[in-house]
Parts: C-alpha cells; sequence; structure tokens
C-alpha cells in the first residue's frame, strides 16, 4: 500500500547527509567486465522502502514493508518467477500425491544459512509449526489452514505433532492438506513459509529479527546495518545457494516517509529506485522518462468496525458507502490512473475459465460513476438516523499521507453533502495507526489489500471469523462455510462459484467500502536494469545491475 507521510522540509537537508552517508555511490556505472581485464566496479543500489517496518520476521510480518525485507534475506522452499509461477528454490523438486493432498519436498544440496550452517526441513516444520502456535500471535497463521490440522493446532484444538508437516530427514518434508489446493506451489513463496532457525529465534524470541547480527537468513542478501527509522543495509551472501544470480553487492533501503522528499532525493541521485512518486510531478518525471505505472493486484478502501455503533448495523454501512462517488474520486486531480471499484476483489484475478476474470464476472455492485443518494439516505432512515440525526460522533481514522487525507477530506464533504452527517478526521502515524486497527480502537479506518497470491481468494479469507487481518470484528458463519467450501472442492467451477457467493455476503453486508483499484506507480533512474515489480506490490533486485 502507498504511504506518504508530512516531513517538516528543514528534515531534507539532515536526510540530504544521511542518504549521501548511507547510500554510497549510487551513481556508479558498471566498467568492463572481468574478460577484459579491468576489475568490475560493484553494484550499489538505494531504494526507497518509505517506512520503518512494524517486523521483519516471517511469522509476525503483515505489510509489503518487512515483506520486501523478508524476501531479499530468506527464501522458501519455492520462488515465484516474473509471471508469479512457482519453481523450484531450495527444493530442487518435489513429488504429489494422486489425490493431491500430500506432497514431498526434496531439498537441493548446498543449501545453507548465512553463517554457513545447512538448512534442513526442520527449519521449515519449525517455522510452520510456530506460525500456527497460538503462543506466537501470527496475524497470517490463517495462511497455514491448508495444512492438515493447521487451523485445529491455531485454535488449540489440536497438537503440533498432528499439524501435516514433517521433516523426514534434512534434506526430505513431506506436507499433507486438509484439502486439494491449486495454488499451494505459489502460496510456499509467500514469507509467511519462510525457514527459520530455532536456535537463534528461542535464545532472543522478541528481538532476534530486530539485530543484524542474529537475523539469519537463507537468502540471496544479509543484513549488515540496521539504522532505525532511517536505513537498512545489506550485503551479498556468499553461502546463498544460487549466489551466481544475484548482480548487487550491496543494498541500501532508506525511510523517506514523504513524496516530495523522496523525489528530492531521487532528483540528487541520493535513491536510484522510489515507491512513492508525487502525482503533481507525474507530468515532468514522464518526460523524464523515469516514471512508471503498471497494473496492481490491490484495493483501496475504508474497513468498518462492526462492533462499535453506528456500524454495527449493515444499513448504516451500506448508506456510507452508497454516499459516496468514487469516479469523482479517482478524477480528481492530480489522476494517476486508478480505477472506481465496484467491489472488493479487484480485476487481474482469473476465474474459473483462467480466460475470464473474477470481478467482470462478479460485475459491479453499485453505480461506480456516481453516489446513489437516495438509496443511501434512505437506508440511514431505516436504521433510525434520518438525515443523520440521532448519530453518534463518527471519526475517519487514516494514517498519515496527503493522499490519503485529500482522500479523507473528499469522504467527509460527501457524508455531509449526501448524508447530513458530520465525520471528524484523525491521523496517526504508521505503525500506531495499524496497532489501533488491529485492536478495534476505530470506527472507520483506511485499508489497502495487495494479494498475497494470484487467486481471488487471497482478497476473501482474511474477513473468515478470526482471521488476523479480519480487523472488522465482522462474523458470519455462512461466508465462513462458503470459505471452507471453496478451499475444500476440487471442483474449478464451484470453487469460484461459492468465492463469488462469499464476496455477494461481504458486499451486501458492507463490511469494507472499496474506493478504487491501484496502480504501481514509481520512479526509477534510466540506468538501473534487471529489477523486478510484481503486480502483488513487492520489487526484487536480485538481479539488478546498472548500465
Amino acid at each position: 500500500m502507498k504511504r506518504r507521510f508530512i516531513i517538516m522540509l528543514a528534515a531534507l537537508l539532515v536526510l540530504s547527509m544521511a542518504l549521501s552517508a548511507c547510500s554510497g555511490q549510487t551513481t556508479h556505472q558498471n566498467q568492463e567486465s572481468q574478460q577484459s581485464g579491468k576489475q568490475t566496479a560493484p553494484i550499489e543500489i538505494t531504494y526507497n522502502l518509505q517506512t520503518e517496518p512494524r517486523s521483519v520476521d516471517p511469522a509476525k510480518n503483515t505489510a509489503i514493508d518487512g515483506g520486501t525485507v523478508i524476501y531479499h534475506v530468506f527464501e522458501g522452499l519455492t520462488r515465484l518467477d516474473k509471471n508469479n509461477k512457482a519453481e523450484p528454490a531450495v527444493a530442487e523438486k518435489w513429488d504429489v500425491s494422486s489425490d493431491g493432498l500430500t506432497y514431498t519436498f526434496h531439498l537441493r544440496d548446498g543449501v545453507k544459512w548465512s553463517d554457513g550452517k545447512p538448512v534442513t526441513a526442520k527449519d521449515f516444520e519449525y517455522a510452520w509449526k510456530r506460525v500456527l502456535n497460538p503462543d506466537t500471535g501470527s496475524e497470517y497463521a490463517y495462511q497455514l489452514y491448508y495444512i492438515k490440522n493447521g487451523e485445529k493446532y491455531n485454535k488449540g484444538e489440536a497438537k503440533a505433532e498432528d499439524v501435516g508437516v514433517v521433516a523426514k530427514d534434512d534434506k526430505t518434508l513431506e506436507l499433507t492438506l486438509e484439502s486439494p489446493t491449486p495454488y499451494i506451489l505459489e502460496l510456499l513463496a509467500f514469507f509467511t513459509y519462510m525457514p527459520v532457525r530455532q536456535d537463534i529465534v528461542e535464545k532472543d524470541p522478541d528481538g532476534w529479527a530486530q539485530n543484524p547480527e542474529t537475523y539469519i537468513g537463507n537468502g540471496a542478501f544479509v543484513m549488515k546495518e540496521w539504522n532505525h527509522n532511517d536505513s537498512i543495509v545489506f550485503e551479498k551472501n556468499p553461502n546463498y545457494w544460487d549466489a551466481g544470480r544475484i548482480k548487487p553487492d550491496k543494498l541500501t533501503f532508506v525511510m523517506i516517509n514523504d513524496a516530495s522528499t523522496e523525489l528530492a532525493a531521487f532528483d540528487n541521485n541520493q535513491i536510484d529506485f522510489g515507491d512513492n512518486p508525487p502525482a503533481n510531478d507525474f507530468p515532468r518525471l514522464r518526460e523524464d522518462g523515469v516514471l512508471h505505472i503498471d497494473p496492481s493486484l490491490a484495493t483501496y478502501g475504508y474497513v468498518f468496525n462492526t462492533k462499535k455503533a453506528p456500524f454495527d448495523n449493515p444499513k448504516v454501512r451500506k448508506a456510507f458507502s452508497l454516499a459516496i462517488d468514487r469516479k469523482a474520486i479517482v478524477e480528481t486531480p492530480p489522476q494517476v490512473g486508478q480505477k472506481p471499484a465496484g467491489g472488493w476483489v479487484p480485476p487481474g484475478l482469473p476465474d474459473a475459465d483462467a480466460t475470464k476474470d473474477f470481478r467482470e464476472i462478479g460485475g459491479d455492485y453499485y453505480d461506480v460513476n456516481k453516489a446513489s443518494v437516495e438509496e443511501a439516505q434512505k437506508l440511514l432512515a431505516e436504521a433510525g438516523y434520518p438525515g443523520g440525526k440521532g448519530l453518534p460522533e463518527i471519526t475517519l481514522l487514516y494514517n498519515t499521507s496527503e493522499g490519503h487525507k485529500q482522500i479523507a477530506e473528499m469522504l467527509q464533504e460527501m457524508w455531509k453533502k449526501n448524508l447530513g452527517v458530520e465525520v471528524k478526521l484523525a491521523n496517526e502515524e504508521w505503525q500506531v495507526f495499524l496497532d489501533d486497527r488491529a485492536n478495534g480502537n476505530y470506527q472507520i479506518a483506511r485499508l489497502g489489500w495487495f494479494a498475497d497470491y494470484i487467486d481471488p481468494m487471497t482478497f476473501l479469507d482474511m474477513f473468515t471469523t478470526g482471521s488476523g487481518n479480519n480487523d472488522s470484528g465482522w462474523s458470519n458463519k455462512e461466508y465462513d462455510d462458503l470459505i471452507d467450501k471453496a478451499k475444500r472442492t476440487t471442483n474449478a467451477a464451484e470453487r469460484m462459484q461459492y468465492m463469488h457467493q462469499a464476496e455477494n455476503i461481504l458486499m451486501d453486508e458492507m463490511v469494507v467500502i472499496p474506493i478504487y483499484f491501484y496502480v504501481n506507480s514509481y520512479i526509477v533512474k534510466p540506468n538501473l536494469k534487471g529489477y523486478h515489480v510484481d503486480p502483488l506490490g513487492y520489487t526484487y533486485f536480485h538481479e539488478a545491475y546498472k548500465e
């Protein structure tokens, strides 16, 4: 999710000095190759991560910033290729039982942790059971409910030894699923499925992932420095099994929250890649040939706290949603190409017929081109609040950002004009905002969601009862049952039908307000090549280099 925060102008001078110190020579050009007898210059790349990650522990991270760090330091049994299909990584091959329930993974030779110790199948078994252990408190534990007895263990209804993952020996991992899962190999590349070392984690359960000395990974890079709220420095991992593929010698992830400050650093050659360019500068950036805008599998919206009045009433929630003119929001300058959202699941995800789109088949749940004012007013009156009278004080919460503020102010005005409702606005720093949303300390809060894998399920199972990412507090047994059926059936048409029915319930109950479907905008120095930006929101520098 995109995040831009306000920083005082004076901070730019301090930041400029800090960037110069931490980024090294960001304008290095590759010299002639070693074959010509000349030494190749080190490849150093500076990327703007934007914010201090809330966590970089694979079991506890839920955000793109933390995931970006994890993907550069760790590697799973599989990894995603540039078409987001699973390919062998730590596992060089696997066998699948005829019923599609049991996978036997064979780890390749020579896979090591960054400290030189061998990676074993037991590291994966420990890591996955740690995610599912209720004491860990992993918000993404539900992503491992595909594993036999994973959900039961997470809910205290089974023991760790009942979970369907077993290290048969150092090189062989057996995975047993609850039901055949068509995207399981892609899901195994997700950061929550990364291995971790039991000895490292248990020596310092709360601090191991905060200290470069104990942040031991098995991926392409090693964390060398973490200057909190400023920068993270990585170097190539010489013990990585596929080290020959890795081009950068050094990566520096800086944390510039403000879009204008990011652009100033980019213009001053202090960063090579920025994910948060100011939309007002798009015309100039296009002309300079440094702006890129790609489709993104993500939805921008707001979530209701369904446990607090007045949003415990679905009619009130629907009234607030229908009173919004989504087209006006996306067409308000500066425009960046977003499309108004007619549902929660974005376009770009296949339906049962892979040539057709889930969103296209599902259609829009309301008019995305204008507010449905009369219907919204009618629903609010039926809920007992005609003209907004009698409503308690309402506050909309968003994480500090000029872009989020602009949209929040537009919603504030629409609700006042169309419903007669006064809504206050409040903003919080990113990590405080995440904590308050997760703990239910809000009434309406901004929500952005990127797909974790290429399937509509990634947008739907997050709202099941008890899901770690279900910040709404909403619970619906029929919805839960449909998601469960979708996960268990082997019939592709039935599976998609269940998910469409589930989205119908989610939108009828209006647990979330979809506003628009994201695009991914970023700026890159013309000489930086070989990086990969995927529609899931992550940027990879494993094969990046400079011309």
